[in-house]
């Protein structure tokens, strides 16, 4: 079975804020995510996918979600990209 290990991010007051978790169904887990479903962090706020990678097993999936919410400098690069990328519409977070 597959697992996706995702970054989320939105922006509130001027400053953008992250969220990694994993899923077996992103679509669905981002969709819960804006509808205030999702984490207790993610609550009201509208989020875009920036990061997704495919594991082939749970174990896989959250060893590499751990280990990117340790890393807060490939993180920090991942939301740096995002917002300095001039293709993507950040208007509407």
């Amino acid at each position: 079975m597959e697992f996706h290990v995702y970054m989320i991010i939105t922006k509130k007051n001027n400053r953008y804020f992250s969220y990694v978790g994993y899923s077996k169904n992103i679509e669905k887990r981002l969709s819960l995510h804006n509808s205030s479903k999702g984490a207790k962090f993610t609550k009201g706020n509208y989020w875009k996918i920036i990061y997704k990678k495919k594991y082939n097993s749970k174990s896989e999936a959250m060893k590499a979600e751990y280990n990117l919410k340790k890393n807060n400098i490939y993180r920090s690069k991942l939301k740096k990209k995002f917002i300095n990328d001039k293709n993507i519409n950040i208007t509407s977070l």
